[in-house]
């Protein structure tokens, strides 16, 4: 009985380990299961991958490198055009709001331009500046005031003839109308005169105001004339000392540019001025003269009026021959104002394919369609002054943007390295494919090498 516990004893132990066994092995499955599946710790936001059947889709391009380049480059043009016109557009506001001052100005510039080499000669000859500018401007002025005292004379002495001489030519008009072949009868020729008078008897408010704008015009007109004269001593007197403050303005690296093309440009303006003024004054003489001996009255108003108008290319000498031919018509009739016709357009023809190529030259050549377009431009900014001003700015523009080119292109020639090596065999002066060389010449040297030292001269 004593043995029973015993076995039991030992039963129970061997149970128990048996039972550790089994939990160890349990344990030591468990762990393998967990290390066959590994656990990933997805975050609730991340999106899963795409599988791997999935196709690659390619990434965005920039919005720059998706634009056509002819695009982009059309922008870019288009912004810094906006930026120019921007800048011409208040530039013009400028200019329209200072108009009086700056054709006042110009036209001083212009003046200076046909008196600058009388100065330069009296300097020449001993005068003080000073004594040179003084006279020669006075001279001038002087000049000017005695033509328009002449023209206005000649008007006045004149108009009771000529308002005779006009009554004269209506009615000669009248009986060449009735006897013409376009059928006018006496009725429409008197229902025409009747519709003018009543327009003018309808219309006496806006005429009054016209002739009070007329009045403001005159004061406008003294004040500029004022200016262009104080202008024009100035810029006889210091023109020089002018020119040297206005460089100062300009950015030191575009300086000599600037100065370079400075006396080029009053080249180009001095020999426009003095080629105009004579071609004026030779349409002026001629035309003159053949009204003069056609018996036209008022010749030497017309003549005058005429070598103004030619001062406005195109323009002034259509609108200026037109008048001269009107006076004609109804003063002398129809046969007299053909021949001024014929007269007109033969000195134009001379003036146009002889005397500009002639006096003017190469120095102010401007297209014709130029003159066409820059002559409208001018006329609707700034009325006749600017279609006076219009030509000459732009022959001085053409010849300034002319020299700036050339100066730019110099100078990136000269900042360039120089040519060695085979640069330098290659622009060497060699004799062309087959060309004989003459008997007893010396043999062509070979280039020097920049690269090698020169030797200097002792």
């Amino acid at each position: 009985m004593s043995r029973v516990p015993a076995w039991l004893g030992r039963v129970g132990a061997e149970l128990t380990q048996m039972g550790e066994r089994l939990d160890q092995r349990r344990a030591a499955a468990e762990a393998d299961d967990h290390h066959d599946v590994p656990v990933v710790d997805h975050p609730a936001e991340s999106v899963p991958p795409p599988p791997t059947y999935a196709p690659a889709v390619a990434a965005r391009p920039e919005p720059v490198a998706a634009i056509p380049w002819g695009i982009r480059v059309a922008g870019e043009a288009a912004w810094r055009l906006l930026v120019l016109a921007g800048t011409v557009w208040v530039l013009m506001r400028i200019i329209s709001a200072v108009q009086i001052v700056v054709l006042a100005f110009v036209a001083g510039l212009l003046i200076t331009a046909l008196l600058q080499p009388t100065v330069a000669r009296l300097k020449r000859a001993g005068l003080p500046r000073g004594l040179a500018t003084a006279l020669t401007a006075l001279l001038g002025f002087i000049l000017m005031g005695l033509v328009g005292w002449f023209v206005v004379w000649q008007v006045v002495e004149n108009i009771d003839d000529v308002s005779n001489r006009v009554t004269d030519g209506i009615n000669e008009l009248k009986r060449w109308l009735l006897n013409s072949p376009f059928h006018v009868t006496e009725d429409q020729i008197n229902d025409l005169a009747k519709s003018l008078s009543d327009a003018i008897g309808t219309n006496t408010e806006e005429i009054t105001s016209a002739g009070i704008q007329g009045v403001t015009v005159i004061v406008e007109l003294l004040t500029g004339m004022l200016l262009a004269f104080f202008s024009t001593l100035f810029l006889l007197y210091d023109g020089q000392r002018i020119w040297q403050w206005a460089l100062k303005l300009v950015p030191a690296a575009a300086r000599p540019g600037v100065a370079g093309a400075g006396p080029r440009a009053w080249r180009t303006l001095t020999a426009y001025v003095r080629g105009t003024v004579i071609v004026a004054m030779i349409d002026a003489i001629f035309i003159g003269v053949g009204i003069y001996f056609l018996d036209v009255p008022l010749a030497v108003p017309l003549a005058v009026f005429i070598f103004l108008g030619a001062f406005v290319p195109l323009v002034g000498a259509v609108v200026s021959g037109a008048l001269a031919v009107v006076v004609a018509l109804v003063t002398d009739g129809v046969f007299t104002a053909l021949m001024v016709l014929a007269i007109v357009l033969a000195v134009q023809q001379i003036e146009g394919h002889i005397l500009q190529p002639f006096i003017l030259g190469r120095a102010v050549r401007v297209h014709p369609l130029a003159v066409v377009l820059s002559v409208a431009a001018g006329s609707l900014v700034a009325g006749i002054g600017g279609a006076v001003v219009a030509v000459p700015l732009v022959a001085v523009t053409n010849t300034v943007v002319g020299y700036l080119r050339s100066y730019s292109r110099d100078q990136a020639l000269r900042t360039q390295p120089p040519p060695h090596g085979a640069t330098a065999a290659g622009i060497a002066p060699t004799p062309a494919p087959g060309a004989s060389v003459p008997a007893g010449a010396p043999p062509a040297e070979p280039p020097a090498d920049d690269t090698e030292p020169r030797d200097r001269p002792e």
